[in-house]
């Protein structure tokens, strides 16, 4: 499963056709939600009708899964690691609205993938997938998944990939390219599912900017700590990550930027983020415990 990442995001945008690209004035404006600085929704996205974006990711995404399942990879729902991610979605997902309304009508699913690959998503609509690996290479508490899993659905939220898309002018790609992506990802035979074709550097090219990575690394942690899930989790999960990604560099970096710059932002917002999560825990910042991970960080 190479380039997984940037798989997904491609996965997320399937099915639109005909969209051309579009040149937006620069906005300076920005919306302020309880101390978190984001940008207006761009309005570049409206080019890419949100219920037929939805409705193609609902299909790939039901795709990707039957696949996964065909291949033998669909981890089970009685497993105990389906049961924990579903567990931590259902406490963070009636906090999304708040940032997207639609959010609220969204289909939301969860699936696990057993893989090697250290990554996550969130579909358009609410389609969300772990891979195994993540959860096992970086030993992730509760708290840490929950980080993982609110970022995630940021992107959704904030539709970066339906921003991106509408301004890269992405066209005729339609359900043979969800075929070749699905075959990439899971080795099967590509005259079967069909082919890339010429779209493939184009999508590579799909990465998100530093400023919407932030703002997914924010909004998430907004919903996971007003679900409960203490934000200090996300400097201990992008301390695994930077580690990890010093004994082997992973793919997930080419689209998430890591670094003390991005922990510095989230410890400068922790003044807004601990007081949700302890509002949530029914206590006050000062009577919180340490944040405490499972393995030994520098």
């Amino acid at each position: 499963m190479k380039k997984l990442k940037q798989l997904v995001v491609c996965i997320s945008l399937l099915g639109v056709a005909g969209i051309a690209p579009a040149q937006e004035a620069p906005q300076q404006q920005t919306e302020v939600q309880d101390g978190i600085r984001v940008k207006p929704l761009s309005r570049t996205r409206v080019l890419v009708p949100e219920e037929q974006l939805n409705e193609a990711a609902a299909q790939q995404y039901t795709a990707m899964m039957s696949e996964a399942q065909q291949k033998g990879v669909l981890v089970p729902a009685s497993h105990p690691e389906v049961k924990r991610l579903r567990a931590i979605a259902q406490r963070i997902i009636p906090h999304a609205p708040r940032w997207n309304q639609n959010a609220a009508q969204w289909q939301w699913q969860v699936n696990l993938i057993d893989s090697k690959d250290v990554n996550a998503f969130c579909m358009p609509g609410g389609r969300i997938g772990f891979f195994t690996g993540i959860l096992t290479s970086l030993k992730l508490t509760d708290d840490e998944v929950a980080a993982v899993m609110g970022h995630e659905i940021a992107h959704a939220l904030r539709e970066h990939g339906r921003e991106r898309m509408a301004k890269q002018g992405l066209t005729n790609i339609g359900a043979r390219v969800g075929g070749a992506l699905i075959s990439g990802i899971f080795g099967i035979d590509p005259n079967i599912t069909g082919t890339i074709a010429g779209y493939g550097a184009q999508m590579v090219g799909l990465k998100f900017s530093r400023d919407e990575e932030r703002e997914a690394d924010l909004v998430g942690l907004d919903i996971s700590s007003r679900a409960g899930y203490d934000p200090r989790a996300g400097i201990a999960l992008w301390r695994k990550m930077a580690a990890l990604n010093q004994r082997a560099p992973l793919e997930l970096f080419s689209t998430h930027p890591g670094g003390e710059t991005r922990i510095g932002d989230i410890e400068a917002h922790l003044n807004v983020l601990l007081p949700l999560y302890a509002r949530a825990k029914g206590t006050t910042v000062s009577k919180l415990p340490p944040y405490r991970t499972n393995v030994a960080l520098k």
